[in-house]
Parts: C-alpha cells; structure tokens; sequence
C-alpha cells in the first residue's frame, strides 16, 4: 500500500508543482476578461493531467490521499469518491474549457464515463495553484426519469405510511377511559341492557265501588216535583254533584 500511495502521490504532485511553479506570478489576463494562449495552456494542461491522474486511483490509493492532511487533495478525493460507482469506467476525456472571474479560473473538464457523463471542474487562484475541484454528474434523460419515478413511489408508499399509523392511533382512543368513544360505547350498552329488560306488567286500577244512591235520587225527584207543581214522570235526575259553598 505504501509503494501504490508513494506512486500516486509522486504523479499528483509533480502535475501541481509543475503548474505552481511554473506559472507563478506569471499569469496573463488580457483585457475583457481575456486569457493569453500560453496560461491558457497550461491551465488546460493541468487540469486534464489532474483528471487522468484522479480517475485511475484505486480504493486504497483514495484511502490514502484523504489522509494527506492537504486540504484540495482531500476534497478532491471525498468529490470523486462520492460519484465514482454510478460512473462506471473511463471512456473518454475531453477537452478543458475555462472562464476567468475575480481573479480566479474555472475550468470545466468533460469526461464520457461507461454509465454516465461528468464534469471535473476545478478552480485555480491567481498564482494558478489549484484550490479546489467538484465532480458534476450529468445523468442522461433515462436516468433522470428513473430517479424521478423512484421518488415519486417513494413519496406515495411514505403518505400511506403515515396514513396507516395515524388510523391506528386514532383506533386506539376507544380504549382510552374518559374518552368520546369509550362513553359512547357505555351509553349503547346501557341502552341495550334496558331494551333487554322485561317489561313489568301494569297493575289494574282497583274498581271503584259507586254508592248506591237510588233511594237518595228518588227523595230528590219527589222535592223538585212538589216544588214545580207537577209529578216525576216530566224529569228524570240522572246525576247528583255536591256543591261547595263559602261559609259566611
């Protein structure tokens, strides 16, 4: 393992020393943001260099390199190798574009991998030392679609998750003492106890015995007669009431 790193890190490094020495302090902006020929170059020369290095690393190279304590060659080492499965093989790299902006170049390295394409974009300072480099995944239109179809599923099989756990929560209220479920529930029962119940029979009103007052209304008949002046045959006295009179 110690041979693999020193023969990595030996490649890796001439590639930035070579570009930090030979271009310090001498980079050429024209104006308008202009690059001359000759920094232009070199950049690209670099940057391709540092790609065709980065991708061949083995696991235990990239092991090593994230130890090296330096920060561009760590990063650049997490970058790669956070995206280097869903690549696949090399098959081809191209050609380096760069834009210059506050004193910085950004150079953009397209690369044709066997699963997808990438973009190794790298970021020089003024001195033309390398600061920092990303891997930019260029996933095709199948893929893209997959992905999005993975998480549309995704999505919908976590909503009827939630949706399940909820119902069951809310199943369990009816078990909760004092609770609108359990009261109701107490109340149908108690309602089904007393429709169960037998009906008492009714208890018959005791016949009232009605006095016999025959021999009350006759005296009566014979009163009104002598005092009309005719005979009981011209009236019949059906009923007698009691009138209650204020004492005086």
């Amino acid at each position: 393992m110690n041979q693999m790193f020193k023969k990595a890190s030996s490649v890796l490094t001439a590639v930035v020393c070579a570009a930090s020495i030979t271009f310090s302090g001498a980079s050429l902006v024209l104006a308008d943001d202009e690059i001359d020929a000759q920094t232009q170059t070199t950049i690209e020369t670099t940057a391709e260099g540092l790609t065709e290095t980065i991708i061949p690393l083995t696991d235990d190279q990239i092991a090593a390199y994230q130890e090296s304590g330096d920060e561009f060659t760590e990063n650049a080492m997490a970058a790669w190798d956070g995206v280097r499965e869903e690549l696949g093989d090399l098959k081809e790299t191209g050609s380096a574009e760069i834009e210059y902006s506050g004193d910085e170049y950004t150079v953009t390295v397209p690369v044709e991998f066997e699963k997808e394409n990438a973009e190794f974009v790298y970021v020089f300072d003024k001195n033309l030392t390398p600061t920092s480099m990303s891997v930019d995944v260029k996933y095709s239109f199948a893929t893209t679609m997959k992905n999005a179809a993975l998480n549309t599923l995704m999505g919908i099989g976590t909503v009827f998750v939630i949706l399940i756990m909820l119902i069951f929560l809310i199943s369990l209220f009816q078990f909760i003492p004092g609770s609108g479920a359990q009261q109701e529930k107490a109340k149908k029962k108690a309602a089904e106890e007393a429709a169960s119940a037998p009906t008492p029979a009714p208890v018959a009103a005791a016949p009232v015995q009605e006095a016999d007052n025959s021999e009350l209304i006759a005296v009566i008949a014979a009163a009104i007669a002598a005092s009309e002046g005719t005979s009981t045959d011209g009236f019949v006295v059906r009923s007698i009431r009691k009138i209650n009179r204020k004492k005086r």
